[in-house]
This record gives structure tokens, sequence and C-alpha cells, in this order.
């Protein structure tokens, strides 16, 4: 019987207020994410969970602003302040998300050298990160999506997901951007282009 899952993305600590990586009103969301967590069989969350010294960092780029862009053999990449450095305070989850006990964590940006906004592909676009065989495992037809930032992560874990097949909805409500030089706005048109579900 095919199962559709709640995939509740990158409530750290570092994106919301406060953290090195604030996402505009992130804790708005956490509220939405616990109702859905409690509303679903089978839930996964995903983690930014980067070594010290990411090639998303702009510290690792010496000379260039934090928010500049930079080519990498990856594509551009926008270089963020250091955040969610692996078993740092900033990576936990936020510490008010209810998290079930049975639910699963994909971990991603785990790599030096390579960043991972999708939960199912690397910013290389091949290599993959974990969502798609954790979602094989439960049989997962449609997914469903909750967290931040809507137009980094929630956008790419969506359009891969589209792009495999999976059914998709995403929680506006359950979603805050960072909306960079309108990336929000462009995120929403391109989920829609793709047949992503708001809801």
């Amino acid at each position: 019987m095919p199962t559709t899952v709640l995939v509740v993305i990158d409530i750290q600590t570092d994106f919301c207020g406060g953290g090195a990586l604030a996402v505009p009103d992130a804790e708005a969301v956490i509220p939405a994410a616990n109702r859905l967590m409690r509303d679903f069989r089978r839930v996964i969350l995903t983690q930014d969970w980067h070594p010290l010294g990411h090639v998303s960092f702009a510290s690792s780029h010496p000379g260039q602003p934090e928010f500049s862009r930079v080519s990498l053999p990856s594509g551009q990449q926008v270089l963020w302040p250091d955040h969610c450095v692996a078993d740092t305070p900033g990576a936990s989850f936020h510490p008010d998300l209810e998290i079930p006990a049975d639910a699963a964590v994909v971990r991603k940006g785990v790599h030096p050298r390579i960043d991972s906004y999708s939960a199912f592909f690397e910013n290389d676009r091949t290599t993959p990160v974990g969502l798609d065989a954790a979602l094989q495992d439960l049989a997962a037809a449609e997914i469903v999506l909750a967290g931040l930032a809507t137009d980094y992560c929630v956008l790419q874990t969506a359009l891969d997901a589209r792009q495999l097949g999976y059914d998709v909805t995403v929680v506006e409500a359950a979603c805050r951007g960072i909306d960079l030089e309108g990336s929000l706005a462009e995120a929403w048109r391109r989920m829609d282009a793709a047949g992503v579900r708001g809801a």
C-alpha cells in the first residue's frame, strides 16, 4: 500500500532566531510542523550537518563576503555564514520541535567540497543524499514538505521529488524563506511549474 510521508526540512537552531543563519520568522513554522508530525504515521526529518571549513561557508573563501556567489564544479554557490556545523548546538533540531520517537533523520551537506540543498541529491545533481532510499523503504508515493528554507532546501527537495515521480505537497504555513534577491517568489513559481501542490 503506497504511503504518504511527511518530510520536515532543517528546523535547526542555526536557522531560527539568534542562529548563525536565521530565516526570518522561522519559529512560526514550529507549531505547524508539530501539528503535522502528530497527524502523520511516517515522518522523516532532514538536517544540515556540515563539516568545519565547508565549501558553502564564506569563511572558506578569503575575501568573499557572506551571501556573495562563487562558481564551483557543482555550479553557482551562495556563500553562507558558518552554520549547522556537525555536532554543535547550532546543528541541533530546535528544542521546541516535537519529534516522534520513530522518525527517521537524513543528514545533508556532509561532504566538505559540495553543498546540498536537496535531501535527494547533492548540488552536483547526481550524488544521492539519502531521502529517496528512505522513502522507498517506506513504499512512499507522496510526500508532504514543511520547514526551512522555502526558497532553498524546501524548493530543491520538492523539485527533485517531482523529477523522481513523487506527488508533492508543500504546506506554506509550515515553511519560511530567506528571500535573497526575490528568491522566494521565484521558488513558488518553479514549484508550481513542476506540479508541486501548495496547501
